[in-house]
């Protein structure tokens, strides 16, 4: 089958590059690079480097290729940047994704999987993890995105009978994520003490989250890939881990000797972030096999690897 990927030079979308093409699948990548990288291209995928949020470019695409099921990937990922220019996010995130399933109609693709965010959309819990019918109340631009791309999808489906899954992601985290940008902490934890600095905590660090292995995430969307079903899905472990704590692992990985720095907390941070994944348990029989501390020792490792391949001194 020919599975067209957004996003694929990305960190989870490189990832799912890889199993789709290691199952036997034709795999199309479709990334502009702003944030995605060359190396992460993997050599038997057929790339194009195309924004998506020019119809144009993206009509030529589907034209040729014509993918039987499109992995968006794609978007504005930075919260802090979606709070600085919501025009720009809305672009890409909102604008980009009706491009894109307006070129899935004309093609005839049979499916659509999207990334979405649980860790953005849900009103934060008081009690237990909201589920796929919780509280929506994005805080952030970029979570409103994301939640719209849900509501198109749906449209899109009534309208036109575009079969979907949406994924609402927790906290994903593991090797190929980017130390430089806002996101990620595991990773900019990781490359700061990597090079024997001190990270910057925001806040007192007892925020919690619901952490997920990428390989765990690839392996829901792979998943999804296969099943009939349709509609919304939490992807995370359900359970929360602060942020002090993923600190103290990736340091004793690397040196527990190393301290973290305090800065002052963003605003309107969450102080706790987790989902509810029983549906996808319950209806695509997944759930995470990666340990925190394991997922962790993984990214690690290969921080480490790819510093000793570009010739840095850990």
């Amino acid at each position: 089958m020919k599975v067209l990927v957004t996003g694929g030079a990305g960190f989870i979308g490189s990832h799912l590059v890889s199993r789709f093409l290691d199952e036997g699948h034709t795999v199309v990548v479709v990334d502009n690079l702003s944030t995605g990288k060359q190396k992460n291209i993997h050599p038997k995928a057929r790339f194009y480097k195309v924004d998506i949020t020019r119809p144009g470019g993206l009509r030529r695409i589907f034209a040729k290729e014509k993918p039987e099921v499109v992995s968006h990937h794609a978007a504005q990922v930075s919260v802090w940047q979606s709070v600085q220019n919501p025009v720009f996010d809305a672009r890409v995130n909102i604008l980009g994704t009706i491009s894109l399933l307006q070129e899935c109609i004309v093609a005839n693709v049979r499916q659509v999987i999207f990334a979405s965010s649980g860790g953005a959309i849900y009103r934060e819990p008081k009690t237990t993890p909201p589920s796929e019918r919780g509280v929506v109340e994005p805080l952030s631009a970029y979570g409103i995105g994301k939640f719209s791309g849900d509501l198109y999808l749906r449209y899109f489906w009534h309208i036109y009978r575009l079969n979907y899954v949406s994924l609402r992601y927790a906290n994903v985290y593991g090797p190929r994520q980017d130390p430089f940008g806002e996101a990620g902490v595991a990773a900019i934890f990781a490359e700061k003490l990597l090079k024997g600095e001190s990270p910057v905590i925001n806040g007192s660090g007892k925020q919690t989250r619901d952490f997920v292995y990428v390989d765990d995430v690839v392996e829901a969307n792979y998943r999804a890939f296969h099943a009939k079903a349709r509609g919304i899905f939490n992807v995370g472990t359900g359970k929360e881990t602060s942020i002090r704590k993923i600190f103290s692992y990736i340091a004793g990985c690397i040196d527990p000797m190393l301290k973290p720095s305090f800065g002052p907390a963003k605003q309107g941070e969450a102080m706790r972030s987790v989902v509810d994944a029983s549906r996808i348990r319950r209806t695509l029989s997944w759930k995470p096999r990666v340990s925190i501390k394991e997922g962790l020792r993984r990214t690690v490792d290969s921080f480490k690897a790819e510093r000793t391949q570009s010739g840095s001194v850990a």
